[in-house]
């Protein structure tokens, strides 16, 4: 079993996720409360201790038991997050499986089917570490519930892929692997230089996150072109220019994407955020004034703010949007500018909640068209 100290090295949520699972289902099968919890990971020898807080029965075939994700020493939105698996013993039917895991309050869901939005690795690990403490000819039925994972998804772009009520239960391995690590960088910098040498006269393009992957993927976007950024836009784009490159078109969420309209190229939330004052200082040179300017900087999220401005005001709206996206091809040229002689052509696209392309900088949609298929170019509004 794995000691206290390596419990700071980061564990992934659904790591943590199935430690409490375990500790719940421990404590159904009538065993006593231990912490730390064993847990098995994938290709690796022995057991991991996890810390769990508690675990307790709640009559004769429910047990409830409760922890927090310790992500370790990285910038995660999931630390301290408090994580409550409901345990239930049921009759075991045939054709039904032992196991059962729902979707409680701030749990993710797919919003077209309404099951729990999980990787395949979060599944795997809870199933072959669950099934065996699962009691004989019984089932289990596991509700997972993140109290404060409603409110934590609003700082995310899970909506946008279709991803509902909470955080999703993601995660690809046991350990932290969070986009601002400096290993993640260099990986990211190794990247652009293969993509650059195999297309050194095309459009780079500079994707943030894994769901704009996909999303980029889904509009055509050929992935020989693209670089998974994270949060280092600002060194991927000096990295860019440094070798050459002549092109670099930026594909991402608006919410993040706005950031760099404020001049801020490092965009984890943990280092700056500034998008309510980004929003509302461009909406004010647009003419937006009082109560109006008021409500677009209380808005819960950008998507929400400038969706209350269509609403009331569509040209407003569209001459706001135009105007931050034109920022955003503005500020990322200063950017490169500071760093180096050679500057490249920057257009920005971002998307929205709705998994629709919002917009296009004035140099986006000439960069879109020259990476998108020939049947596809002027798809995109």
């Amino acid at each position: 079993m794995s000691n206290a100290s390596e419990i700071v090295k980061g564990y992934s949520l659904p790591v943590w996720v199935t430690a409490v699972a375990m500790a719940a289902l421990r404590c159904l099968r009538g065993e006593p409360f231990v912490s730390p919890v064993s847990v098995q990971l994938p290709q690796e020898s022995g057991p991991h201790g996890l810390p769990v807080q508690q675990a307790a029965p709640l009559g004769a075939d429910t047990a409830l038991a409760m922890g927090r994700c310790q992500p370790g020493d990285h910038l995660d939105l999931t630390r301290d997050l408090p994580i409550w698996v409901l345990a239930e013993r049921l009759p075991r039917e045939r054709g039904h499986p032992a196991l059962q895991l729902l979707p409680g309050a701030g749990v993710g869901v797919h919003t077209e089917s309404g099951r729990i939005c999980a990787s395949n690795f979060a599944l795997d690990l809870l199933h072959r570490n669950l099934e065996p403490l699962v009691p004989g000819q019984a089932a289990v039925r596991l509700t997972l519930v993140f109290p404060t994972g409603a409110r934590l998804a609003e700082r995310t772009s899970n909506r946008a892929f279709g991803v509902v009520d909470g955080l999703a239960l993601l995660g690809m391995g046991a350990r932290v692997q969070p986009s601002a690590a400096p290993d993640q960088l260099a990986a990211a910098r190794q990247r652009l230089a293969n993509v650059v040498e195999a297309r050194p006269h095309d459009p780079v393009v500079l994707v943030l996150g894994a769901n704009g992957w996909d999303l980029a993927r889904r509009h055509g976007l050929p992935e020989a072109a693209m670089v998974k950024v994270g949060n280092w836009i600002g060194p991927l784009l000096v990295e860019a220019a440094e070798r050459r490159c002549h092109q670099v078109l930026l594909w991402g969420y608006h919410g993040k994407l706005l950031k760099l309209a404020g001049g801020i190229f490092h965009t984890h939330h943990h280092v700056a955020d500034g998008r309510a004052a980004v929003l509302t200082a461009f909406a004010a040179l647009e003419g937006v004034t009082g109560s109006k300017l008021e409500q677009l900087y209380r808005a819960p999220t950008v998507e929400a703010a400038l969706n209350q401005l269509r609403h009331h005001d569509p040209g407003l709206s569209s001459r706001l949007e135009a105007r931050l996206l034109a920022e955003v091809e503005q500020q990322a040229r200063a950017y490169v500018a500071r760093h180096g002689e050679h500057v490249p052509e920057v257009g920005v696209v971002v998307f929205d909640g709705h998994r629709q392309v919002r917009g296009t900088g004035p140099h986006g949609r000439c960069l879109l068209n020259m990476v998108q298929p020939p049947d596809l170019v002027g798809i995109l509004p």
